[in-house]
């Protein structure tokens, strides 16, 4: 029953519309074609890899709990991240009751993960489950999900991205956001939607569009703001 009402949220999901301004235009941001390495080749004993970790994550799919987790991880919605990763973060975070921190999420990772739209189009790599010719868990979206290419996985950049953030407001939750994050890399896996090397490099990218983005005097004066509410909110 969980995952069936899971799999509708994921669905309506699918089609709703973010609207967020980021802090750098797409076109500005680095192109991380000259920064990472292109997906493994097959044959190669790289995709032997992800090949044995496809295998891997079909066999997660067995374990209810594991499985209701990778769905929720896939609902593309930004409330639903920051609410996944909110409950390491320290406090709870929400448009109304931390506005300052919420603007400086938000924001942030939109910035951070619109950086994977030039490696998708140029790398335009095949699924995992269009390649094996078999269902995702969500495959009532796989039509749609094949016209955009696995490497590297945006739900892992959004999510570390979103890690790197929370962390740079709050230090201390590092560990457990960090830890959470990475759960919600190989959720991608256990989906069948993204190959392992696929998560492997949304990480790094993730990364590389963090660092650009401190370059922003607009997310700077925010980001300064956000620490402040947070430790304002988290003395009371």
């Amino acid at each position: 029953m969980i995952l069936a009402i899971l799999l509708i949220c994921l669905s309506f999901s699918a089609i709703a519309q973010e609207t967020c301004v980021p802090y750098i235009p797409q076109d500005c941001l680095p192109d991380v074609v000259n920064c990472v390495p292109a997906p493994p080749a097959d044959p190669s004993t790289d995709f032997d890899h992800d090949i044995l970790r496809y295998m891997w994550g079909k066999q997660q799919r067995k374990d209810t709990v594991r499985l209701e987790m990778a769905v929720r991880d896939a609902i593309w919605n930004m409330d639903t991240t920051l609410a996944i990763l909110g409950e390491h973060f320290g406090i709870t975070v929400s448009k109304e009751g931390t506005p300052a921190i919420y603007e400086v999420l938000t924001r942030g990772t939109k910035t951070i993960e619109d950086i994977r739209f030039r490696p998708k189009a140029h790398y335009f790599r095949i699924r995992p489950f269009a390649y094996f010719q078999e269902p995702s868990i969500f495959p009532q979206d796989d039509e749609w999900l094949a016209t955009e290419g696995s490497y590297p996985s945006g739900h892992t950049i959004r999510a570390w991205a979103c890690a790197l953030l929370m962390a740079q407001i709050n230090p201390a939750c590092a560990e457990a956001v960090f830890g959470r994050a990475w759960l919600s890399g190989e959720s991608r896996v256990i989906s069948g939607c993204h190959w392992q090397s696929d998560v492997d490099a949304s990480r790094p990218v993730a990364s590389i569009g963090f660092a650009y983005l401190q370059s922003s005097e607009e997310f700077q004066r925010q980001m300064a703001a956000a620490q402040e509410e947070f430790r304002r909110l988290n003395t009371h």
